[in-house]
């Protein structure tokens, strides 16, 4: 799969079947969507292809307002979410950077000069409620319009549902939110996890007799936070147990980093630099920050202990399952 930043140069572009959002997450309505857009590629001989942003547009414009509270959290990271476009088969991912040059461009602008000149866009897919262009002023209608006008056709794709409710991003991190992992793996298709480049740190958890794997988060608004029963893929040949910290580490740090710190228990290999995916299965408790070491220590070593409890109580029910088969 080919990744750019911004249009691609006149040397790169191709015609290709589009779709546009900002795929926090490639849930499974997303999936479906990407599905369509892949048989149309393949029907009419050209790349399936996806624009998606960064910043998130409402991010941009909660910074803009100066409360980036009002910014959506975010579920994915860019790895994980260009991994997810490439697993669902699409040829080429444009990551326009959503800025106030791009939000400011009307929508017969971007019709012109972003879906026609830089994307040679020949069929687009969109969900039925999408706008675009400066205000939101353009939506599905003219954008068929649009198509018939430039010569490219305009399909738009109901919701999908899960259980009578529409599957969404919101959806996705109002689970996430609540720590219900269960449902959030039936709207994603697959189990929440976080990836990335396992980074040094400041070597402070080996002190405490803990110590920890990080992956830094790039933004400020992960969809979740506290402490967490997890399991790291990539390390081994089958996943490791261990308990991860997602959030700012108020105890030993005032800066406002985002960082993911997994603790593995009874493994002591080096792993910077390598790519693991923390996958979350239970949460423990929120952050808290503690007057000293010795008692963040202590609330490590109760959060480990039911962590080891997690595992031991579901490898007892897997047996007993076995047993019953």
């Amino acid at each position: 799969m080919k990744v750019f930043r911004g249009l691609p140069n006149a040397a790169s572009r191709a015609p290709c079947a589009l779709t546009i959002g900002n795929f926090d997450g490639v849930h499974r309505g997303h999936q479906a969507l990407l599905a369509h857009v892949r048989e149309a590629a393949s029907r009419l001989g050209v790349e399936a292809a996806v624009m998606t942003f960064e910043p998130h547009p409402r991010e941009f414009f909660a910074r803009l307002a100066g409360d980036l509270s009002r910014a959506p959290t975010r579920i994915a990271n860019l790895r994980d979410k260009l991994q997810s476009l490439s697993n669902a088969g699409i040829d080429r991912v444009i990551v326009e950077h959503f800025n106030a040059h791009f939000a400011s461009m009307s929508p017969e602008d971007f019709v012109e000069k972003v879906l026609v000149e830089g994307l040679h866009v020949k069929w687009l897919m969109v969900g039925e409620d999408f706008c675009y262009g400066a205000k939101r002023g353009g939506n599905v209608a003219s954008l068929i319009e649009a198509g018939k006008k430039y010569g490219f056709q305009v399909e738009a794709m109901p919701a999908v549902t899960n259980d009578g409710v529409r599957i969404s991003s919101s959806a996705v991190r109002a689970a996430l939110a609540a720590s219900d992992f269960t449902l959030a793996a039936r709207l994603l298709g697959h189990p929440y996890a976080i990836s990335g480049h396992v980074i040094h740190g400041k070597k402070l958890g080996r002190t405490i007799g803990f110590p920890t794997m990080n992956l830094r988060i790039a933004h400020k608004r992960p969809a979740l936070s506290g402490i967490f029963v997890v399991q790291v893929h990539g390390l081994a040949e089958h996943p490791l147990p261990g308990v991860a910290s997602l959030g700012v580490r108020p105890t030993v740090e005032d800066g406002g980093r985002v960082l993911l710190e997994t603790y593995l228990f009874d493994y002591a290999e080096q792993c910077y630099g390598k790519i693991v995916r923390v996958e979350f299965l239970q949460k423990l408790r929120d952050e808290e920050k503690y007057v000293d070491l010795p008692t963040l220590t202590a609330a490590i070593e109760r959060d480990a202990q039911r962590a080891r409890e997690f595992f031991k109580e579901r490898a007892a029910l897997a047996v007993s399952a076995t047993d019953r088969i």
